[in-house]
């Protein structure tokens, strides 16, 4: 099915080149960390089903931040749209950048971790071309994804392949059941709690659909038949992926590596070693510019939307590219890359990340008692929402309570967006809006384009 293999390729990305080193940290075995794979796939299965729920009941393309605003109104869906503009994205980015040049660079260091300076410059390069690289022009940004995509399938194929093998002629001592649950430390409920967002960081994506139902054909049928499809196939790869490290590393091994494929690769391929890296950098910088895509269209839909400034619903009449938009993403990317370190990042990223998914599913309850007669042409049992939301609240309880500052940090900037909604959205009598500030910006970086040529496509209030 074509819709099942778009969310498949969807959520498969660079997160399982980042996450299995997190996850085996947080989870203490190895046993441990592979029941954590497959428990979280189930997890992204029952929010999947709600979330279609949702998709045919309220026709809207945009996701989560449609059916929140729709559901619970402009201020519980601006601090949405507000923590993915400012979270959610930037924070993705930088994580995948900072993979992305760990996975270049670490071939160059052998026997130890890449310079720190070394990392953050050649990832800030990267995002700065690739912004560029937007900026100018749709088809280039399109014809980048298409070309690099296939860097994150050879990285996988011949992981899982290399490792099978390994498997049957007899390395899989760490996969054994007495040394598989054989803790390098004794995991608290907190820990795995940790160990479950680092997961959910690799299958990100699973609601992708969601931004664009309007366009699916029969989407009370295709949406269930995809999930049931794809998502079981991540799971799938995902836990052979792991099984197919541990089938040469020790786990002592895989912890002390920077860069896991790379490691496997160096360990099993011999003279083709250097294949890693480069399937590995490839889906990462494919990746970049995936994200970089779709963020800054989410900036243009909620300025478009009057749910966000004025300035970042301008697009270039020539390029065709919400170059505004674009910066600001860049910029807040670059900013987070500075000061982050990758696994930390991840627990940040995907603590505000299940927050959403938990707000949204609980929309879902709420609809069905503020609506009870409304047709819906998927309705899931209510066990299916009540039990995500079970460990939605155990899972975010638990990780606020073992990374405090991390988890509660990204709260902090969720909720600066209440003073921003009332100022910014409610309060209609604003000064005239400047714009001229922003198409000279536009001018100054990209020369080539007149800043006359640059307008908005919008009439709704702004900030």
């Amino acid at each position: 099915q074509p819709l099942s293999l778009l969310t498949l390729w969807n959520i498969i990305g660079s997160g399982i080149f980042i996450s299995p080193k997190g996850v085996l940290e947080h989870a203490g075995s190895v046993g441990f960390s592979l029941i954590v794979w497959v428990l979280g796939g189930g997890i992204c299965a029952l929010g999947s089903l709600c979330y279609a729920e949702l998709g045919v009941t309220i026709p809207k393309s945009g996701g989560d931040y449609s059916y929140v605003t729709e559901i619970f109104g402009g201020l519980v869906g601006f601090l949405l749209l507000w923590s993915a503009v400012w979270i959610m994205y930037p924070t993705t980015l930088a994580v995948i950048a900072l993979t992305f040049s760990n996975y270049v660079l670490q071939p160059a260091f052998p026997n130890c971790l890449p310079p720190y300076i070394a990392t953050r410059l050649l990832s800030t390069i990267c995002i700065l071309l690739l912004t560029w690289v937007n900026c100018s022009s749709v088809r280039w940004a399109t014809r980048i994804q298409d070309f690099f995509t296939i860097g994150k399938l050879l990285a996988l194929v011949l992981i899982i392949i290399v490792g099978m093998v390994q498997i049957c002629k007899g390395h899989y001592d760490a996969l054994e059941p007495q040394a598989a649950f054989e803790f390098i430390r004794e995991p608290s409920v907190g820990q795995i709690a940790l160990a479950f967002l680092q997961a959910s960081f690799a299958f990100s994506g699973w609601n992708f659909l969601n931004y664009v139902t309007e366009e699916v054909v029969e989407p009370r049928r295709n949406l269930p038949r995809a999930i049931y499809i794809s998502i079981p196939l991540v799971t799938l790869v995902y836990t052979l992926t792991n099984i197919a490290y541990f089938s040469s590393m020790t786990p002592e091994e895989l912890l002390a590596s920077n860069a896991v494929a790379v490691t496997f690769g160096e360990k099993l391929l011999g003279m083709f070693s250097w294949v890693m890296p480069i399937s590995v950098a490839l889906s990462t910088f494919g990746g970049i510019n995936g994200y970089l895509f779709t963020s800054s269209r989410l900036c243009f839909s909620g300025a478009r939307e009057g749910h966000l400034p004025y300035l970042l619903a301008m697009i270039h009449l020539k390029s065709c590219t919400p170059i505004p938009a674009l910066l600001v993403c860049c910029t807040a990317t670059i900013v987070i890359l500075c000061i982050g370190e990758t696994h930390n990042l991840i627990n940040y990223v995907s603590f505000i990340n299940y927050l959403s998914y938990g707000v949204t599913i609980a929309g879902l309850l709420y609809y069905r008692w503020k609506k009870p007669k409304l047709v819906r042409p998927i309705k899931v049992n209510l066990l299916i929402p009540i039990s995500y939301l079970v460990f939605w609240a155990v899972l975010l309880g638990f990780s606020l309570y073992s990374e405090p500052v991390v988890c509660g940090m990204g709260l902090v900037i969720m909720l600066t967006g209440v003073p921003i909604y009332f100022i910014g959205v409610q309060w209609e009598d604003k000064p005239q809006r400047v714009t001229y500030l922003g198409q000279k910006l536009c001018y100054v970086v990209f020369p080539q384009n007149d800043p006359s040529e640059t307008e908005p496509l919008t009439e709704k209030s702004d900030l």
